[in-house]
């Protein structure tokens, strides 16, 4: 019977018995089993039965084989891997390949990684970088993988970038965890564009923002479709600038309808979500993921009523009862684990989100009315954007705060805020909302721009 003690036993005993063993198994689910478990080979192991399994149909049977002859370092086995490297139909087996090339750290494995670089298979490409990144430091190896920085692969640039070409931090800049004192829980009536171009980089830590739609309702016009993205291009662009690295932009938006002149003209609809996105990638936005934020029927504008009574194809409009979070991350060649272990392990475990956290990307929430602002933010929404990509004691960001709801939960959560709204009416209720309860460790500060730049001095 083939158990696991037997090939273990049969390893140890030497003399090409698994050799042999692999002859009288046949079947890819033997073979694979017997590969499986070989684990650490001895010194002397007979390895001569792996190469016509390269051959094997099963691309299972090739992977395992490959990894066999890795585990040996034999140089001897070099133009084997490359072979299988360069020629497998198998992305798995040409990557193992690849790495077994690369374990062996050999001149002349250099040589074929080097060589490999050129494969139209990005996936491959960056496993034979990974091995020459053992030999980093060498002129040749070097000049080989800076050439790569203008790869077509976003992946392969990504690794490039990090290893050769990205900016060492100023050891004197602020630092991650903490932000400047005139920005926390400050609100500035003025334009936001202007009100950031005041602040330095990498000095807030989340943005969560709802911008104005397209010239609806009772936000500001704009003479062209085009001209509103490039508006909100233009944001983003400061607010990418002002965002520590590694940090968090959730944006909410939705498509938005613009009505009819008459019946004789049809509505506009524009989706602001899916236009805005090409803009942030562009200026450094890593996208992460898509909220999808639904409301009940019952709070949404009726759209389908016509339909409803005629049924007639292409006329259907369904009832738009959703909004998108798009949430992005500034680039960086940091992972999140460096982000975390920027704070303390009091301020980590304070910050860990309560248990009943939603764990799809569909977000059952009711909306909010208010008399004075047309498009509130439910404080749940806030809550939860807020806890799962901040730390308690970090700085967040709202560049069109309306009536100030990302602020009021920011701070009931144990975060700064730093504010900017433009318009007087808005500001007036967010200061007219304010609770000295709330704010007993650093009052709300409501300036102008003018008062603001003041504080910055």
């Amino acid at each position: 019977m083939l158990t696991k003690e037997y090939i273990k036993e049969l390893k140890n005993n030497g003399n090409g018995a698994i050799g042999q063993l692999i002859k009288n198994y046949q079947n890819s689910g033997s073979l694979t089993f017997i590969l499986e478990n070989l684990g650490q080979l001895p010194k002397d192991f007979d390895g001569s039965f792996l190469p016509d399994l390269l051959g094997h149909k099963n691309p299972t049977v090739r992977l395992w084989a490959i990894k066999t002859i890795g585990k040996l370092g034999n140089e001897e086995y070099l133009p084997l891997l490359k072979q299988t490297a360069l020629h497998d139909s198998d992305t798995n087996v040409r990557r193992e390949a690849v790495s077994s090339i690369g374990r062996m750290r050999t001149r002349e494995g250099r040589t074929i990684l080097t060589e490999i670089l050129q494969d139209n298979d990005p996936k491959i490409v960056c496993q034979a970088i990974r091995g020459l990144l053992l030999f980093k430091g060498d002129s040749q190896v070097d000049a080989s993988l800076k050439s790569l920085l203008n790869h077509e692969n976003e992946m392969v640039r990504t690794v490039i970038y990090k290893e050769y070409f990205a900016e060492q931090k100023d050891k004197k800049a602020q630092p991650h965890t903490e932000t400047y004192n005139y920005l926390k829980n400050v609100v500035v009536n003025a334009d936001t564009i202007e009100t950031m171009k005041l602040l330095k980089d990498e000095s807030i830590h989340l943005t969560f923002t709802s911008p104005p739609y397209y010239n609806a309702r009772d936000y500001s016009i704009y003479p062209s479709y085009k001209a509103y993205l490039e508006f909100l291009a233009e944001v983003f662009k400061e607010v990418h600038r002002i965002t520590k690295e590694g940090r968090f932009l959730v944006l909410n938006t939705s498509p938005i309808i613009i009505p009819r002149i008459s019946r004789a003209h049809s509505s506009k609809r524009y989706p602001i979500p899916f236009d805005i996105h090409p803009y942030l990638m562009e200026m450094g936005w890593e996208f992460i993921d898509d909220i999808v934020w639904m409301k009940p029927e019952a709070s949404v504008k009726n759209r389908i009523g016509g339909f409803q009574q005629h049924r007639k194809p292409l006329a259907y409009k369904p009832n738009s009862v959703t909004e998108y979070l798009m949430v992005y991350r500034k680039s960086t060649d940091k992972l999140l684990d460096w982000n975390i272990r920027q704070y303390d392990w009091q301020t980590v475990q304070d910050s860990k989100v309560p248990e009943g956290y939603e764990t799809t990307n569909v977000w059952k929430i009711d909306p909010c009315f208010d008399k004075v602002h047309s498009a509130v933010f439910p404080v749940e929404l806030c809550k939860r954007v807020i806890q799962y990509y901040s730390f308690k004691g970090d700085l967040v960001f709202d560049p069109f705060a309306g009536s100030g709801t990302v602020g009021k939960t920011a701070k009931s959560l144990g975060r700064y805020f730093f504010l900017t709204e433009k318009d007087k009416t808005y500001f007036d209720y967010i200061k007219s909302k304010k609770s000295k309860e709330m704010f007993d460790k650093i009052e709300t500060k409501y300036l102008t721009l003018e008062e603001f730049k003041e504080t910055i001095k």
